[in-house]
């Protein structure tokens, strides 16, 4: 765990910040094309600058961020959660995610993103948690509404990459504190 600070911890997951100590493992999860094909079509999205630039929001959004996910069973890097502001709205906080394959359908999303929705209503203030996926990404959709998160719009982003699908757009899902506190009774 490189030079960690422990953000959250679930059953199974411990959150924490990252660090440039990081990069190489950031490189390697960006690097399979299957990982980032609903993102770019497959090519790698990380960049240095992304990096520096995550690392820079820890002072600028104190509590929110890009967070590094680790097995707690073996400290195995899983890949990594957000919670930020969407739009610099700190009311409004944006969830994200990307796991390696090894972690896909193990429920480790679901478990990480349910973790923090319920620390963005809990401890950080938050009125509403979003998140984003392309329509045709039936996988980050499931895990979005497991969490929680109600299904809002379709819509059509303007992304700089041709990805197979994105011609049915992109969906937008979203919980309200009081649909969360709802939603807890």
């Amino acid at each position: 765990m490189p030079g960690s600070q422990i953000y959250l911890q679930t059953d199974r997951l411990l959150l924490r910040r990252l660090t440039a100590d990081d990069h190489d493992l950031l490189v390697q999860l960006d690097s399979d094309p299957q990982v980032t094909f609903h993102v770019t079509g497959g090519p790698p999205e990380f960049s240095d600058a992304m990096l520096a630039h995550w690392l820079d929001e820890y002072e600028r959004w104190p509590g929110l961020g890009v967070f590094a996910a680790e097995a707690r069973a073996n400290g195995e890097f899983l890949g990594w959660f957000h919670l930020r502001a969407d739009d610099g709205r700190a009311e409004v906080l944006e969830l994200g995610y990307r796991l390696r394959r090894s972690a896909w359908g193990r429920g480790y999303a679901t478990e990480g993103s349910r973790a923090l929705v319920s620390k963005a209503f809990r401890d950080l203030g938050a009125e509403r948690v979003t998140a984003y996926s392309l329509a045709i990404h039936a996988a980050s959709r499931r895990v979005m509404e497991k969490a929680g998160l109600r299904f809002v719009r379709t819509f059509h982003a303007d992304w700089p990459y041709r990805i197979p699908g994105d011609e049915e757009g992109d969906v937008e899902y979203a919980i309200t504190r009081a649909q969360w506190e709802g939603d807890q009774r």
